[in-house]
C-alpha cells in the first residue's frame, strides 16, 4: 500500500511539472490572438490604407453603348511585304488575294455619328460596317485617317447618338483604375479592367517619319478586335483609345498600350474640319538624358530632352534654340522624353505660339516658338487635291541608302498611306515609286504630271519595298 501511495504521489508531482512546463514554454491562445489584432494597427500606423472595392459598373454602363463594333471588307494584293500592323489585324499577309475580312472597335464622340477608331482597323477596307451594342446596323463612311498617330474618323448617318466624354489624358496616373471597352475575338461589348502600369510609352510600331507615339501603358486585357476601342476612368470618360499589345504569340499577354485621349481629340478634330492632320512642328532634333549622358555633359539633373540641333528655317530655330539646351516643359506640362515632347507639341497647330521651358548653362529660360507645317510656314494645312486626293499618299525623298542597297538610280518613296487608289491596291508606306506607266520618276512632281497627263484610264505603278521586293501595281 505504502508503494501505491508514493507511485501515485510520484505521478501527480510529474503531472503537475508537466503542465507547469506546458505553459512555460508553449505561448497561450489568447497571446496568439493578441498578436494577431495587433498586425492591422502596425500598417495603419505606417499610413498604410486597406483597399476597398472598386464599383466598375456605372462606368460600364456609361461607357458600353457609345463603342461600337466595326467590321470591314477590302480586297488586298499580296505584295510579299510585311506590316505589323497588317500581321495583328488581318493575320498572315502572304495568304490568298481574294477578299479580306477584318474586325475591331471604335468610340462615338458625338451624337449626331462621328466615330474615331485605329487606322489600321480601316486601312485599305472598300466597306465599313459599323454595329452598335443594341444590334443596329449602319454602313460607315471614311471621315479622314492619320497613319502618323494611327487615328482615323468614320461616319454614320444617325443622330441622337450616345457617346463617350473626351477627359485629360495629362490627368491620369499611373495605378489608376482604367476600363477597356471593345469587341476583341468578335465578342461584343467586352469590358475589362486594369491599372495604368506607365505612360508615355515608344513601342516603335508606327511606321512613318512624323510618327507620334507615346501610348498609355495598361495591364487591362485587349486583344485582336479591341483595337480603335475605349481606355476610360472609372467615371466613363475617355482617357484613351486602345491600339496594341505586346504579345510573342498575338494574344494578351499582360500589357496593352492606347493612344492618350488629348491627342485621340486633337486629330479627330482636324480630320473633321479640314479632312487633314494640322500638324504643328517645332524642328528639333532631341535625344533622352540618362545619368551617363548627364554626367557626360555636366548635368546637374537628370531632367527634360537634351537638343541635338534644329532644322535650318524651322520654328526651333526662329525661337532661338540652341544645340545643348535642354527642354524641361511645353506650356504647363513637364517633359521627360522624346515620346512626351512629341506627343505635346503633335496637339498643336501651325501658327500656334508655344512656350517652351528650357534650361541653357544651368539657366532657365522662357522661349515662344510659333509651329510650322511641312512646307515651312504657319498656314493651315489644305486637304490634299490631284495627286494625294487621287493615290491617297504622301511622297519624299527616297533614301539614298536604300537606293544604294537595292542598285536603282531613281524613285520617290511613299511617306504615309490616308486613302485614296494606293490603300485599296494595297500600298505601304516605305515604298519606292520607280515607274508609272513605265515612265521613270524621281520626284512627287513627275507623278503629277504623269497622272494628269494620262488618257489611257489606268494606272500601272512599280517599284521596290526596302526589304528588295519588286512589286508591281495597277488600278484605274
Amino acid at each position: 500500500m505504502n508503494k501505491n501511495v508514493s507511485t501515485i504521489l510520484s505521478a501527480f508531482a510529474g503531472g503537475v511539472l508537466a503542465l507547469g512546463a506546458y505553459h512555460f514554454i508553449i505561448p497561450q491562445k489568447t497571446k496568439v490572438q493578441i498578436v494577431e489584432q495587433q498586425a492591422p494597427v502596425r500598417y495603419t500606423d505606417g499610413g498604410y490604407t486597406p483597399p476597398t472595392n472598386k464599383d466598375f459598373v456605372p462606368a460600364s454602363e456609361k461607357t458600353v453603348n457609345a463603342v461600337v463594333h466595326i467590321k470591314t471588307a477590302s480586297k488586298r494584293t499580296n505584295t510579299g511585304y510585311s506590316d505589323p500592323f497588317e500581321q495583328f489585324f488581318f493575320g498572315n499577309p502572304f495568304q490568298n488575294n481574294g477578299p479580306q475580312m477584318g474586325s475591331g472597335s471604335g468610340i462615338i464622340i458625338t451624337d449626331d455619328g462621328y466615330i474615331v477608331t485605329n487606322n489600321h482597323v480601316i486601312d485599305g477596307a472598300d466597306e465599313i460596317e459599323v454595329t452598335l451594342n443594341d444590334k443596329r446596323t449602319y454602313k460607315g463612311k471614311l471621315v479622314g485617317a492619320d497613319p502618323t498617330t494611327d487615328i482615323a474618323v468614320i461616319k454614320i448617318q444617325e443622330t441622337g447618338m450616345p457617346f463617350v466624354a473626351f477627359s485629360n489624358s495629362d490627368d491620369i496616373k499611373v495605378g489608376e483604375w482604367v476600363l477597356a471597352v471593345g469587341n476583341p475575338f468578335n465578342l461584343t461589348s467586352t469590358v475589362t479592367a486594369g491599372i495604368v502600369s506607365a505612360k508615355g510609352r515608344n513601342i516603335d510600331i508606327i511606321q512613318s517619319n512624323y510618327k507620334i507615339e507615346s501610348f498609355i501603358q495598361t495591364d487591362a486585357a485587349v486583344n485582336p478586335g479591341n483595337s480603335g476601342g475605349a481606355l476610360v476612368n472609372t467615371n466613363g470618360e475617355l482617357v484613351g483609345m486602345n491600339t496594341a499589345i505586346q504579345t510573342h504569340t498575338g494574344s494578351y499577354e499582360g500589357y496593352s498600350f492606347a493612344i492618350p485621349s488629348n491627342l485621340v481629340k486633337k486629330v479627330a478634330m482636324d480630320l473633321i474640319e479640314f479632312g487633314t492632320v494640322q500638324r504643328g512642328l517645332l524642328g528639333v532634333n532631341i535625344r533622352e538624358i540618362d545619368a551617363d549622358f548627364a554626367n557626360k555633359k555636366g548635368l546637374d539633373k537628370i531632367e527634360g530632352v537634351w537638343v541635338e540641333g534644329s532644322t535650318p528655317g524651322s520654328a526651333a530655330e526662329d525661337a532661338g534654340i540652341q544645340q545643348g539646351d535642354v527642354i524641361l516643359k511645353v506650356e504647363e506640362t513637364e517633359i521627360n522624353t522624346v515620346a512626351g515632347l512629341q506627343e505635346h507639341i503633335g496637339l498643336f497647330r501651325p501658327g500656334d505660339a508655344v512656350t517652351l521651358t528650357i534650361k541653357r548653362n544651368g539657366e532657365m529660360k522662357l522661349i515662344k516658338a510659333v509651329l510650322k507645317n511641312k512646307s515651312g510656314n504657319t498656314q493651315a494645312v489644305n486637304k490634299p487635291e490631284t495627286i494625294n486626293s487621287l493615290l491617297g499618299a504622301s511622297f519624299e525623298e527616297a533614301d539614298a541608302g536604300i537606293m544604294n542597297k537595292l542598285g536603282i538610280k531613281n524613285g520617290v518613296q511613299v511617306a504615309e498611306v490616308t486613302g485614296g487608289k494606293l490603300r485599296s491596291a494595297g500600298v505601304r508606306p516605305g515604298f519606292i515609286v520607280t515607274e508609272v506607266n513605265g515612265k521613270s520618276v524621281s520626284s512627287p512632281d513627275e507623278i503629277d504630271k504623269i497622272l494628269e497627263s494620262n488618257t489611257k484610264g489606268y494606272y500601272i505603278i512599280s517599284g521596290f519595298y526596302p526589304s528588295g521586293d519588286k512589286v508591281v501595281y495597277s488600278f484605274n
